[in-house]
């Protein structure tokens, strides 16, 4: 069974990092990535419903369409693009050396930043859009791209911080289940505001409850707020601790040593291709949820159900976790929580049109969510002790570089199944539900149900298949990694 509580004791005269029990430490984590999900999340999911009901609301049907077609194509293919940049980010991250660690400098950069161009995004750069569309499009595509690395090395160094505050697999699902259960707060939370409060400043500034452009600036700014305190907190708030394991792994190399750790890593490899099929499915499905409210079921205003139930799923099973996990193998958790899942998808296939039904597919498709994903975290994260037993490098940010770049990927297929949805199944501008036809809902259903189905029994075949890494393997690693350790301590004398 997986969760052995027994501690490794040090070889005399070596060293040992012990893992923190400071709970300011792990609050400050924690609280980082309430800010941090709640940051994706609008970038994501609702920058694009943002372009696709509000953006061009004055605008020509038809033109309007094309417009919302090149924004979308162009959001895919800079995010596509961007793909390559996140080993060569978390290379960077790995070396960078200051007085205060690898990687808070870059949490106190990552939390101003990236707000300050989220602003700027949901304003229609301050207004351009209305002024000159030739010129927004270029300077759009700038400031995407700047937004886009600024917060992938934020999220990059807060995950890669676990490896560096303990070597011990236990404590660190303690600190992935903290910034998972605030996360899930931050994510789902914007999910339960984001109509009543872009609909509220709406209407204090135009006299309309609607989700108009005012509405959408000034949830942009509260946002970016959000996501500069959460930063700053990790940025202040934490240590890392410099341990044998890390002290004495060989330096990291040139960005093209990044690549080269990420494919010799096979167990890296094989996490990463089940958390992507996962997470493809997974944003395809939450990125058109808004829609499954307003155009299928004809009840906009109820939407915030689709963020209350993640929110309280998540605070009852993230806390579990590291509890089920000390006598539940991730492995089987991991499979308890895609038969959820597709339990769920099941349900919003049969009967999407039918609220009580499509609240409980919400649940079973929301309740393993947090469960999945810590899997996936920690397998990556004990897969850096694995790739330094097989090299001798230890590539903390650039192993953990890894899962931004498969959510970057997962989002920037999510906005472009998001613009394509609303433009092919007439889900754009003043449409209503009663405007849907049943081949309407036949291309929402394919693309929010029935592909991504697909795409979770595939992750799930992969994982059990392939992934051998779990915590008994880790444990056994970390002590051969620390005889080998000793053993060179031993010569050197």
């Amino acid at each position: 069974m997986s969760g052995s509580t027994t501690q490794r004791t040090a070889t005399p005269g070596q060293p040992q990092a012990v893992p923190t029990r400071n709970m300011g430490q792990k609050i400050a984590y924690a609280f980082g990535n309430l800010g941090q999900a709640a940051f994706y999340n609008t970038m994501s999911t609702f920058f694009i419903t943002f372009v696709t009901t509000a953006l061009f609301i004055d605008v020509d049907k038809t033109l309007a369409a094309r417009l919302i077609a090149v924004i979308t194509g162009l959001v895919v293919v800079i995010r596509i693009a961007e793909i390559f940049l996140d080993p060569l980010l978390g290379n960077l991250v790995d070396n960078t050396n200051t007085r205060w660690g690898r990687f808070r400098p870059w949490q106190f950069i990552g939390g101003l930043v990236p707000g300050i161009l989220l602003i700027m995004v949901f304003t229609g750069l301050f207004g351009l859009v209305d002024v000159n569309t030739g010129v927004f499009m270029v300077l759009f595509v700038i400031v995407f791209i700047l937004l886009d690395v600024i917060y992938s090395l934020r999220d990059i160094s807060y995950w890669g911080m676990i490896p560096a505050i303990s070597s011990d697999s236990h404590e660190r699902s303690t600190y992935t289940a903290l910034g998972a259960f605030t996360g899930s707060i931050g994510y789902n939370g914007v999910t339960v505001i984001v109509v009543p409060v872009v609909s509220w400043f709406t209407w204090k500034f135009t006299g309309q409850w609607e989700q108009g452009r005012t509405g959408w600036a000034a949830f942009a700014i509260i946002i970016a707020v959000l996501g500069l305190l959460t930063a700053w907190s990790v940025a202040f708030g934490t240590r890392e601790n410099q341990g044998e394991l890390r002290a004495k792994a060989e330096a990291n190399g040139n960005p093209i040593e990044a690549f080269k750790a990420i494919a010799r890593n096979d167990q890296l490899l094989w996490v990463a291709l089940s958390y992507l099929l996962y997470s493809v499915a997974n944003v395809a499905t939450t990125g058109v949820l808004f829609y499954q409210f307003k155009y299928v079921l004809g009840a906009p205003d109820s939407f915030s159900i689709a963020g209350v139930i993640p929110v309280i799923t998540g605070l009852v099973t993230t806390p579990l976790y590291p509890v089920l996990n000390r006598r539940i193998p991730r492995r089987w958790l991991y499979t308890a929580g895609m038969a959820f899942m597709i339990a769920g998808y099941t349900l919003f296939i049969i009967a999407p049109m039918n609220l009580p039904v499509v609240i409980v597919a919400l649940v079973l498709f929301y309740l393993p969510a947090q469960t999945i994903q810590m899997t996936a975290i920690l397998s990556m994260t004990d897969s850096i002790e694995y790739g330094q037993l097989k090299t001798g490098k230890r590539n903390e940010a650039v192993t953990l570089s890894v899962r931004p770049m498969l959510d970057k990927i997962a989002g920037a297929l999510s906005n472009g199944i998001v613009g394509f949805v609303a433009v092919a199944a007439g889900m754009v501008g003043n449409a209503t539900a009663a405007d849907m036809t049943a081949a309407n809902i036949r291309t929402f259903k394919t693309c929010a149900y029935y592909l991504p189905l697909a795409g979770i029994v595939a992750s799930l075949v992969v994982f059990l298949l392939t992934v051998k890494i779990d915590e008994n393997m880790h444990d056994h690693i970390v002590e051969q990694l620390e005889e080998r350790l000793a053993s060179e301590n031993t010569d050197e004398q």
